[in-house]
């Protein structure tokens, strides 16, 4: 069984082929910059046990074409004779709303309420729904399924996910928390019970997906019962760009004493805040390399970092009442064993005991980073997001057939 994995955004497609016998990737590409003069494809593909890169420079104006060249690069890859001899194609969606708690076969309705839900989702819908659209026009005989960011978040009891703001904003205009890296925080709970040897429905966990944009998810028997992000990805740790928590009065503030207008504000704690409003830079290797220079700004922001993800560990803690394991995933939950230490230094109170040379590593793999006796498992798992939607995806195909 062959599964592709599509993530269309606003200018991009982002894609994997998967062989479902072995979860093996058959080939991966992504196409940039859609709708400018200068437009790139690109595909890697193994040929004999050779990889192979192939990348192609030209104008692409919109998604139909983009696909196109993507199926043309996959049919002379070698990978696949046609789009059409595909078992099925996994879509990403970052906004579900309320709508979906499970992957779904595209159908009218379905497509309707990702567009519904774009004023949730304003950066991210548009792109999967015209990579949608283009993908059924172009692989009718193929089933084809979306998976959501904000499903696994639907487990969320209701005083976890509503505001304290008035109670019509959410009747009327569905305003609560919903969550999003989803995917991400299932897939990783899934491999730490495989790793543990336990019973996903008894596992509880908190989850820390850490790169240019993190969150965090307290996993209580195997399903989200909280996680940082809101109504948008904004919310909760501090992030590259983006701020995360902070005082709403902050907006109002500005916009008094400045003249800030929505759109101001919107750029400002998007993307001219977080890492980069601290200390100049969202880089986090580059901001550790700075810090190890002196760079008073740079360690300032790796301590503002730890601490925030620190205080979420803990908050989530007391939220499950039981922990079993943390869990790092991410660029920068996988591959910086400085945050890992830092943020959950002093936490032997919780049960949580970090072995400096076991974490002392970058991770490929599954890796135990706490010591033997710590009563809270500490694990690295690489996350693959686009693993877990093909899996997803060969799940709700089978039953269809």
């Amino acid at each position: 069984m062959k599964i592709l994995v599509l993530n269309a955004g606003s200018s991009s497609v982002k894609y994997q082929l998967f062989n479902m016998e072995t979860n093996a990737v058959l080939a991966s590409g992504l196409i940039e910059q859609i709708g400018e003069n200068e437009s790139n494809a690109k595909i890697k593909y193994f040929d004999n046990g050779v990889e192979r890169v192939v990348e192609r420079q030209s104008s692409i104006k919109n998604h139909e074409v983009a696909l196109k060249i993507m199926s043309t690069l996959l049919i002379e890859s070698g990978v696949i004779a046609d789009l059409n001899d595909l078992d099925g194609i996994g879509h990403r969606v970052v906004q579900g709303g309320a709508s979906f708690s499970e992957p779904e076969v595209v159908t009218e309705y379905v497509t309707a309420e990702i567009e519904r839900l774009i004023p949730l989702g304003p950066l991210h819908n548009p792109g999967h729904l015209a990579g949608i659209k283009v993908s059924l026009e172009q692989s009718p005989t193929v089933p084809q399924v979306v998976v959501f960011d904000t499903a696994f978040h639907s487990s969320m009891p209701k005083h976890a996910y509503l505001y304290a703001i008035p109670y019509k904003f959410y009747e009327d205009l569905k305003i609560r928390r919903y969550g999003f890296h989803g995917t991400s925080h299932r897939f990783v709970v899934k491999e730490a019970a495989k790793y543990l040897n336990r019973d996903i429905n008894t596992l509880n966990a908190i989850t820390l997906h850490l790169g240019n944009g993190a969150s965090v998810c307290a996993v209580k028997d195997g399903k989200s019962i909280d996680t940082s992000m809101g109504l948008t990805p904004l919310e909760g740790l501090i992030m590259g760009t983006r701020s995360g928590d902070l005082d709403p009065a902050v907006l109002f503030f500005l916009a008094r004493t400045l003249g800030y207008t929505i759109e101001d504000l919107d750029k400002l704690l998007n993307k001219q805040s977080g890492l980069k409003g601290i200390c100049g830079n969202n880089d986090m290797r580059e901001i550790d390399k700075l810090a190890a220079d002196g760079d008073s700004q740079a360690q300032l922001a790796l301590d503002m970092f730890n601490y925030r993800i620190k205080k979420y560990i803990g908050s989530y803690s007391a939220v499950l009442g039981r922990l079993d394991c943390i869990i790092f995933t991410g660029g920068i939950g996988e591959n910086d064993s400085d945050v890992r230490l830092n943020s959950c230094s002093n936490l032997g109170i919780l049960g949580i005991h970090i072995d400096p040379v076991a974490n002392n590593q970058r991770c490929r793999e599954i890796t135990t980073i706490s010591t033997p006796d710590s009563p809270v498992k500490v694990l690295v798992i690489p996350t693959n997001e686009e693993l877990e939607i093909a899996l997803q995806t060969k799940e709700v195909v089978e039953k269809i057939h």
